[in-house]
């Protein structure tokens, strides 16, 4: 299971509606790269693959393929602002290091 913050929940709530296109699915996937081996990607799709993992989380229809899974079960997914302005967070009990910007991790 992964989990969202109310904060995180009301910012995807917000992007998605800047999409114009309410039925919008929220896919969060792992990808090669970044400083520490690995990165949080996230990006908003028509319709889930046939062999998507998907939940409904306050509302957020989400969409994460099997492979990623492996990586983020246990997710907790903030949205915080600060004078630098606004970010997600990620919090992955899987994750052994993290980078200093914080979308960056080792398994």
């Amino acid at each position: 299971m992964i989990h969202l913050s109310p904060a995180a929940t009301h910012e995807i709530k917000r992007l998605q509606s800047k999409q114009l296109q309410p039925n919008l699915w929220f896919r969060v996937s792992v990808k090669q790269g970044g400083c520490s081996g690995w990165f949080y990607d996230m990006s908003f799709e028509q319709a889930p693959n046939q062999n998507d993992i998907t939940l409904d989380i306050h509302g957020v229809r989400v969409a994460i393929d099997a492979q990623t899974w492996g990586y983020i079960d246990g997710l907790k997914l903030d949205y915080s602002e600060d004078l630098m302005g606004g970010g997600f967070r990620f919090h992955n009990p899987q994750a052994i290091s993290c980078c200093s910007c914080g979308n960056s991790f080792s398994l």
